[in-house]
C-alpha cells in the first residue's frame, strides 16, 4: 500500500452544501430560502418571535427580585488557604490580610471584602484578617491554633 492509494470509506466524508452556485447544484437562485420575506434576508435573527402572538417569556409572571446593592465577596476556601501556606506563597508568621490574599495570587480582587469557608483540610497556625467567614470556617480556624478577626464590610462610597 502506496500512500497515493489511501482513500476514507465509502461513505465517511460529505461534502459541504455550497449555497447560490447555480441551478445545477439544487440551491441556486433563492438558495433554499423560498421566496421573498424576511427570512429570506440577510441579518435575521427571529429567536423568541412568536408571529405577533404574545411570546412566552412576556406571559409568564415574573417573580422575585434583584438587590441593586447587595454585597459581592471574593470566596476563598481554607483549603487553598493552606495550600498556598504550603507552597510559601502566604507567610505563616505574620497576619494574612486581604491584600496578602491578594498579592500571593489566591484571590484576584477583593471586590466588597473576602469571605473565607471551611472546605478542605486546614492545619497552619493563621492570624486571619477578613471581612466575613462561616461559623465552620472560624471553627476549623482556631482549632488549628490560629485566630481569625472578621471585620466589617466597608461602607460602599457615597455618591
Amino acid at each position: 500500500m502506496k500512500l497515493n492509494d489511501l482513500r476514507d470509506n465509502p461513505g465517511a466524508t460529505k461534502s459541504r452544501k455550497r449555497i447560490g452556485r447555480g441551478p445545477g447544484s439544487g440551491y441556486g437562485k433563492t438558495g433554499g430560502r423560498g421566496i421573498k420575506g424576511q427570512k429570506s434576508r440577510s441579518g435575521v435573527a427571529i429567536n423568541g418571535y412568536e408571529g405577533g402572538q404574545m411570546p412566552i417569556y412576556q406571559r409568564l409572571p415574573k417573580r422575585g427580585f434583584t438587590k441593586p446593592n447587595r454585597k459581592q465577596f471574593a470566596v476563598v476556601n481554607l483549603g487553598l488557604i493552606q495550600k498556598f501556606v504550603d507552597a510559601g506563597k502566604i507567610d505563616a508568621g505574620s497576619p494574612v490580610t486581604e491584600d496578602v490574599l491578594v498579592d500571593s495570587g489566591l484571590v484576584r480582587r477583593k471586590l466588597d471584602g473576602v469571605r473565607v469557608l471551611a472546605k478542605g483540610d486546614f492545619t497552619a497556625k493563621l492570624d486571619l484578617q477578613v471581612t466575613g467567614a462561616s461559623k465552620s470556617a472560624v471553627s476549623a480556624v482556631e482549632g488549628a491554633g490560629g485566630s481569625i478577626t472578621v471585620a466589617a464590610a466597608p461602607a460602599p462610597a457615597a455618591e
